[in-house]
């Protein structure tokens, strides 16, 4: 053997090391978190009132978390009600929130709901059992997805409820509010392809502040955003709930309303200040009028606020081309504008006094919808051949708000832990003997591999030399 093969074949591979301390530290971690989780249920069970809870023995469970699938045991309890009904309590559990077997942790689960906002369900499922010690599916992710997206929705609906009763909570204290909306047309699939066509637009919505400028970039401040396939009332019911619970809506003194001339967006504030979008009003111009001198023209007349002047200009150039294509674009924008006459003006070019933005903001001129369209629904739901079922849609886009709103961790934790979909509670009423020695599904991967002893873990976690971590020993 050459000098050459001999130093390969001792050549130490640092991704070898790496894989072995991780997955041992893992495995630790599994240890020291179950070690700890039955030594808070002993002292549950010596403080506990033993007359009222009577000690049945313990009951092994497992609690799905970022470092694997943590098995422990924890004791089981009798109670009896005023009507002699007996029900089996464990107090660990409830005492942590975890009230149903096979549980996923707080962790795990958020973090698999905020890599889901970025990625699909199979790279989010790919992502998370690569980085952590636990192995999900992409219909796990799926699940944990749909269910936290359902409770906020459910929370959203809470929130609609309490602003129509003028109960919101916002305390954000604002005398101007910026709201703008725009819709974004998805694919969808099965049975909701059946009954709505290949695609349906998703309405969203967001409302802030102002502008806050750091260096050379400037934000939309306190933003908020709500988006789903709803109706219109019943987006403007959520929209008003998520707005309510930010701010307090008694402090607003106007509200800017911008969009491009929807329908639908004008009927979900309609005591708000109207504006057409610049956006949307200046690519009108170029898109149906196709004489370079007639578009300034009705540039500069936009500038100058004739709308009245700017609409006759519109009419009259109709009759001034023989080509029938481009009347017909000409009568578009005639009507198009007409239909928004009183937004075709920006709201702070119309003069009067305006109320002003908080300290340290800016005022904002509004046309930030399109861009915000596509980051909060349409980088991750749009394109990549994606279809949807709407009430999946709908779980999604509430997530994906609350994510690029920086409101998705908080709201979160607010909701407690996810149970999968297999899960099921403890029957009632089970003698002590039919209870199963073991509660919770699933593999933690290092079944028949033994958990190192903390001694050593202590090392790993104490950084020392990797001569002394008795896992590597050998290799």
């Amino acid at each position: 053997m050459s000098i050459t093969e001999k130093n390969e074949e001792n050549k130490i591979d640092i991704r070898e090391i790496e894989k072995r301390i991780y997955t041992s530290v893992l495995a630790a971690g599994r240890a020291a978190m179950a070690e700890h989780l039955e030594r808070v249920d002993d002292g549950l069970s010596e403080t506990r009132d033993k007359k009222q809870y009577r000690d049945k023995g313990k009951r092994r469970t497992v609690l799905k978390t970022m470092m694997g699938e943590v098995e422990f045991s924890r004791r089981v309890y009798v109670v009896e009600d005023d009507a002699g009904i007996k029900e089996h309590v464990y107090l660990l559990d409830e005492e942590l929130g975890l009230n149903t077997p096979g549980q996923i942790s707080p962790m795990l689960s958020e973090m698999v709901v905020t890599a889901v906002c970025e990625s699909t369900y199979r790279e989010t499922a790919r992502q998370v059992s690569e980085l952590t010690g636990q192995t999900i599916s992409h219909q796990t992710a799926w699940t944990i997805t749909q269910e936290a997206g359902s409770r906020v929705r459910a929370r959203e609906e809470t929130l609609a409820s309490q602003a129509r009763d003028n109960k919101g909570r916002g305390k954000l204290e604002s005398k101007l509010l910026y709201e703008e909306a725009d819709g974004i047309w998805l694919k969808l699939q099965g049975r909701d392809r059946k009954n709505y066509g290949p695609s349906k637009e998703m309405k969203a919505a967001i409302a802030y502040s102002g502008v806050k400028q750091n260096g050379n970039r400037r934000r939309l401040a306190d933003k908020v955003a709500c988006a789903g396939f709803y109706n219109v009332k019943d987006f403007v019911r959520r929209k008003e709930g998520v707005i309510a619970s930010v701010y307090c809506t008694d402090e607003i003194e106007l509200r800017v309303l911008n969009g491009d001339g929807a329908n639908w967006i004008t009927a979900t504030n309609e005591a708000a200040v109207y504006q057409l979008d610049p956006f949307h009003r200046n690519k009108a111009i170029r898109e149906y009028v196709n004489d370079p001198d007639l578009q300034r023209i009705m540039i500069d007349l936009l500038y100058a606020k004739d709308v009245e002047l700017l609409l006759t200009v519109i009419e009259a150039s109709i009759n001034s081309t023989m080509d029938p294509e481009e009347q017909d674009k000409r009568q578009k924008l005639l009507n198009y504008f007409r239909n928004n006459k009183d937004g075709l003006v920006p709201y702070y070019r119309r003069g009067g006094k305006l109320p002003p933005v908080n300290e340290g903001l800016s005022p904002a001129r509004c046309g930030s919808m399109e861009s915000n369209i596509f980051t909060l629904i349409g980088n991750r739901m749009k394109g990549r051949r994606a279809c949807w079922s709407v009430s999946g849609a709908d779980n999604l886009a509430a997530l994906l708000c609350l994510k690029h709103t920086g409101r998705l961790a908080n709201v979160l934790t607010t909701l407690g832990p996810i149970v999968p979909a297999d899960s099921e509670p403890m029957p009632i009423g089970l003698r002590p003997r039919e209870i199963p020695e073991r509660v919770g599904k699933g593999y933690n991967g290092f079944k028949h591999a033994a958990i190192p002893d903390l001694p050593w873990a202590k090392n790993a976690l104490s950084m020392k030399s990797l001569a002394r971590m008795p896992f590597l020993a050998g290799s």
